[in-house]
């Protein structure tokens, strides 16, 4: 995807230890299981570790220094800059072995949750407006009507909940997928977050698109990196969940054997969009689904609990695209789709959409069109099952007649016979099977 230049507000580097906002021993401990697990001896090498600038990094090993758990190896390393190594003392390591039994979190120290807050703000998906032209763009491999831009670029634009309904079929998820590269900027995702001495981790690599120069060289600090190196530049991410969405993953992962916590998946779409497609086939009804966003929808914050018991507040800030099957009457109360901000129904093409998707996919796949063929499936075909048609046909179609084509060992051709025998393929016959 083409990046477009981002107008969201980096993160500042923090200057000293005092604007780091943690615990002055949540920071110790995490210098000292850095360097028992890294074996990393230089400032350099170690502000790199922790994402750090290097005088925040020297203020910290100074105060390590200071109580015994560090100590100065004596030698300066030529390759580093005649920079001086550091390695821990025998209190050091002992320390660091009691504190890994805590927690084995160790690199990149985390962002305190309300300077991540305020990050959110800087970069919300509500600050971004989505022109006609950007999200026809992003639609461009699509035939939609028109009267259906009208309707999301005000949805996409707001940032707000959105509803999408209609047959199967006609391309609700490709929709979501337009939607996600119209918006097109980079968000600064943490690679951690801190909340009451307990370590979040926020950055997945599964979810967030990290823009390569970022990735891999957290520390270009010393060569005037601009933003605080604890974060990720990241595309807006996008988190797609179907069938297997239980409440259960909206919930913050703890890990007993690191005994830390990952971030659930809402939160590490903050900033992006959440889709939630297929709703209606997951385990939970959609209604219990919905109550579960009620509050973030609402009040653009989520809450989520520790493993004490302890719930805490997070930042909510997604677009949130549900797609299903079924008529929202079906499935939700009024109360739940009055909360949901925009509903759009994704109807099957008429005949002339139809047509064009059809010779755009055969054009595509190398499929010559057929008058007669056309005749047959338009006259003979579709009066079978009422004139409904759907984009997801064409495709189908046009496969199965190809697939055809390659096991007999003749040529691409579409003849009214190989529409028969490919339309036999779209749909089961209703019959009683004796078992």
């Amino acid at each position: 995807m083409n990046m477009q230049p981002t107008s969201v507000l980096a993160p500042p580097n923090p200057r000293t230890l005092e604007d780091m906002k943690l615990p002055i021993v949540m920071m110790r401990d995490i210098l000292l299981k850095t360097i028992f697990r890294k074996n990393v001896e230089m400032v350099s090498d170690l502000s790199q570790a922790l994402c750090l600038t290097i005088p925040v990094t020297q203020e910290l090993v100074d105060m390590a220094r200071e109580q015994r758990l560090l100590e100065a190896t004596g030698t300066l390393n030529a390759n580093n800059s005649n920079e001086m190594g550091y390695q821990l003392t025998d209190a050091g390591k002992s320390r660091a072995l009691d504190a890994l039994s805590q927690s084995e979190y160790f690199g990149a120290m985390p962002v305190p949750l309300e300077v991540y807050r305020e990050q959110v703000k800087r970069q919300s998906i509500r600050n971004i407006q989505v022109s006609r032209a950007q999200l026809t763009t992003a639609m461009g491999h699509l035939i939609l009507p028109d009267s259906l831009l009208d309707h999301l670029g005000p949805a996409v634009s707001a940032g707000r909940s959105i509803l999408m309904y209609g047959p199967p079929g006609n391309g609700k998820s490709s929709i979501s997928n337009g939607v996600r590269d119209a918006l097109g900027d980079m968000v600064y995702v943490p690679r951690a977050i801190e909340y009451s001495g307990q370590v979040i981790t926020v950055y997945d690599p599964i979810v967030h698109s990290a823009l390569p120069m970022e990735v891999d060289s957290p520390n270009s600090l010393r060569r005037g990196k601009r933003f605080d190196a604890r974060y990720v530049c990241c595309e807006r991410p996008t988190v797609v969940t179907g069938g297997e969405l239980s409440l259960s993953m909206l919930d913050l992962v703890y890990n007993p054997t690191a005994r830390t916590y990952q971030a659930p998946l809402q939160l590490k779409s903050t900033g992006g969009i959440f889709i939630v497609d297929d709703l209606g086939r997951q385990e939970e009804p959609p209604q219990a689904l919905i109550n579960r966003w009620i509050v973030p929808l609402e009040e653009s914050k989520d809450i989520l609990g520790l493993q004490s018991g302890e719930k805490f507040e997070v930042p909510f800030d997604t677009l949130v695209i549900f797609s299903t099957n079924f008529h929202p009457n079906e499935i939700f109360d009024q109360a739940a789709l009055r909360r949901i901000f925009f509903k759009i129904k994704i109807d099957g093409p008429n005949q002339e959409n139809f047509l064009k998707i059809f010779a755009l996919v055969a054009r595509k796949k190398g499929m010559p069109l057929n008058e007669k063929a056309l005749v047959h499936l338009l006259k003979v075909k579709y009066p079978e099952i009422d004139n409904v048609y759907a984009n997801y046909q064409p495709v189908f179609l046009i496969d199965q007649m190809i697939a055809i084509c390659e096991f007999e060992g003749i040529p691409y051709q579409m003849t009214p016979e190989l529409i028969e025998r490919a339309w036999a393929n779209m749909f089961v016959k209703d019959e009683h099977i004796v078992r």
